[in-house]
């Protein structure tokens, strides 16, 4: 239990690091409304999880031993986020809050939550990484397993749920033409920038 608790801790600290899913989290919060940002929250909740399990199989070897595979899995997901950047950054400022609203349905918002976080190979060999530490070799691998991935996958959609409602509570400050088209810029700039960071990066 004192393990488990300081794997809760370590988990909810690298959460709550800005990160694309957190800004798109932030952003999503302030342009379509909370119940939409839910649905990109269990998106990136939904890719963790598949990530956690991708880092317990074959396949997360590859990915952490296989210079190839990781940067094939790095140019896409840094390609997606320079995509979801310009789009951002490009896109005009709606005067009719509902028309902007609907022009995004839950499943799309759904989507790009989960393909933001499984796109990030460094995802992988963060959890290869991490596990470790907090498994005891001792007892049973899979019970294990399961609890730190759901667990990690749970602190995701606590977290960015507050994050989504500070950002909710903050929107009346943002709320003007101007301020919009501010976040706008702001948020595809950083998109633009983490998409040629991850690009950039090695492991």
């Amino acid at each position: 239990m004192e393990n488990y608790l300081i794997y809760i801790g370590v988990a909810a600290a690298t959460i709550l690091l800005p990160g694309p899913a957190v800004m798109l989290t932030l952003n999503n919060a302030m342009q379509r409304g909370f119940i939409k940002t839910l649905a990109g929250v269990f998106g990136v909740a939904l890719a963790i999880l598949l990530v956690a399990i991708i880092s317990a199989s074959s396949l997360g070897i590859i990915l952490a031993t296989s210079a190839f595979a990781f940067n094939v899995v790095k140019i896409v997901g840094a390609v997606y986020l320079i995509y979801l950047g310009v789009k951002m950054f490009r896109s005009k400022v709606k005067t009719n809050a509902h028309v902007a609203a609907q022009q995004n349905s839950l499943l799309r918002c759904f989507m790009e939550g989960f393909f933001v976080s499984i796109s990030n190979p460094k995802a992988v060999i963060f959890f290869m990484s991490i596990f470790p530490q907090f498994i005891n070799l001792n007892e049973a691998y899979a019970p294990q397993f399961i609890l730190l991935s759901l667990t990690f996958s749970c602190l995701v959609i606590v977290i960015h749920t507050v994050y989504a409602l500070g950002a909710t509570y903050a929107k009346s400050k943002l709320a003007s033409e101007k301020g919009s088209a501010i976040l706008n810029k702001v948020s595809g700039g950083v998109f633009v920038g983490f998409g040629v960071g991850l690009a950039a990066s090695s492991k």
